[in-house]
């Protein structure tokens, strides 16, 4: 990586131009009013660069295909990603801003669906997986109620999660939630949240929703909320607390 842009405004130089020649008014005098010559300018330099798209996004999505995403994202803020009972029917990132409140708000990022054996290039392979790398807070979505009986959701969470250590693990270290989706189509949802988490050996936070109906919703959006600004406050503090290259010059020079 030859240079990460991930602020507004932020520029650099990949390649110099060249240097421009002198027209015919450098050569301009009293003697000489309308002067013919000039000098050649010289080439610049040249660069072939590979450009790599990055979304900027506080959350990121992360589940199998038909887990529920693109309806999560859908019920929670305006964004409108297209919604369909077969697999990969989101085929690109979707972004959607969640609004708490008149001044606090975050982005939420939608990627395709992962599936097992994805690092080695099944279905759509990792390659939205970066979207995913400036996010503070990962959701993993699983569909606890799925239309197969022979589907394992444990097994597919278990199997997500290890897709993601392949890929990155600084992505896999990230704080990430796990969130059950589909509660309404389970008779006793309770005891099936448990018995999975059971199963699962998970021991961060769990939420149970239904994207659809929006059970669940405004609970996650509110603790998603809380977290980033307690992350953001973090990171001022540390700012703050940093002692800046002015204050150690003057140190030395006392």
């Amino acid at each position: 990586m030859l240079v990460d842009l991930s602020e507004h405004g932020q520029r650099a130089q990949m390649a110099k131009g060249g240097n421009g020649g002198l027209g015919n008014v450098h050569f301009k005098s009293s003697l000489n009013r309308a002067p013919r010559q000039c000098t050649k300018g010289e080439p610049g330099e040249e660069i072939e660069l590979y450009l790599e798209l990055k979304v900027l996004a506080d959350v990121g999505l992360l589940g199998m295909p038909n887990a529920g995403k693109s309806t999560f994202i859908r019920s929670v803020s305006a964004a409108k990603p297209k919604v369909a009972d077969y697999p990969f029917t989101t085929l690109h990132p979707n972004l959607g801003v969640v609004r708490v409140d008149t001044e606090r708000s975050f982005v939420i990022a939608d990627i395709p669906g992962i599936i097992e054996g994805a690092a080695e290039g099944a279905g759509l392979g990792h390659q939205f997986l970066r979207h995913l790398a400036r996010t503070s807070l990962l959701l993993h979505l699983v569909d606890i109620a799925p239309f197969d009986e022979n589907v394992d959701p444990v097994h597919e969470a278990k199997a997500i999660v290890e897709e993601l250590r392949k890929y990155d693990e600084a992505l896999y270290d990230k704080p990430r939630w796990l969130v059950l989706n589909k509660i309404d189509m389970l008779p006793d949802s309770q005891s099936v949240v448990k018995q999975f988490v059971k199963d699962y050996g998970w021991k961060g936070p769990v939420f149970a929703i239904s994207a659809i109906s929006g059970l669940g919703c405004k609970e996650l959006v509110y603790a998603i909320m809380q977290h980033i600004d307690d992350n953001r406050a973090s990171v001022h503090e540390a700012l703050d607390s940093k002692p800046s290259e002015d204050s150690e010059t003057k140190n030395e020079i006392v």
